[in-house]
């Protein structure tokens, strides 16, 4: 008996349900919205692109024109002309062994410096020059070589040159100049090898043109 009460009850609620969802469909029209959609006419699809193939290019051979002048001479053949590589010779530096460097005294230093001086007073006076005595950072590591301070900024260009350093013998050398830090850069090294160099060395710089040093070797070792 309870069980077919609460069926009833069920169904009854169903019921009420029913009714008001069908009152708030009429209240908002959608009856009459979902009967003109279906009366309305299907949707038309677009119908879908076609892909068009490729366009093949017909190759032809076509004789190339020549000017009247050389069509009577033969068609020339080009082939491939291999060239050899062209190596520039570039100037060897002697290898030094730095684990066996040689300090000079104080006595064959001063001695060297001595007999630089001595020349630098009999050079023409009409071309500046200076003597500069060499330490392990000129010869050898670093190759780093700074002039004069108040030299280059008398008679040296305010910018970056190039030099050329000529030894007794005429040969030139040719070494970058920085402005900005006074001193020789690039070819010192390959100078100071070539004329085996060794810390305690005097060297007389005489500027002979504007870009070019006379230099001359006054060795530590020499008597």
């Amino acid at each position: 008996m309870v069980m077919a009460k609460s069926k009833v009850s069920y169904e009854e609620s169903r019921r009420k349900r029913l009714e008001e969802n069908k009152q708030r469909m009429e209240a908002l029209n959608l009856t009459k919205l979902a009967q003109s959609l279906r009366n309305s006419s299907p949707l038309k699809l677009s119908p879908m692109k076609s892909v068009k193939k490729p366009r093949t290019v017909e190759k032809q051979v076509v004789v190339v024109r020549r000017s009247s002048r050389v069509a009577n001479m033969p068609v020339p053949v080009y082939k491939e002309v291999v060239i050899e590589r062209v190596i520039i010779p570039r100037r060897t530096s002697k290898h030094r062994d730095l684990s066996n460097r040689v300090y000079a005294s104080d006595d064959a230093r001063t001695n060297a410096l001595e007999r630089a001086d001595k020349l630098l007073s009999e050079l023409e006076p009409e071309y500046p020059a200076f003597v500069k005595t060499m330490l392990q950072s000129h010869v050898t590591g670093g190759f780093w070589l700074g002039l004069p301070v108040h030299f280059c900024k008398k008679n040296l260009s305010k910018r970056d040159e190039m030099m050329t350093l000529i030894d007794e013998d005429g040969e030139e050398y040719k070494t970058v100049y920085l402005a900005r830090k006074t001193g020789l850069s690039g070819g010192w090294k390959g100078f100071s090898v070539a004329h085996d160099l060794v810390d305690g060395d005097a060297l007389i710089f005489q500027l002979i043109r504007p870009s070019a040093f006379k230099v001359f070797i006054m060795r530590v070792n020499s008597p």
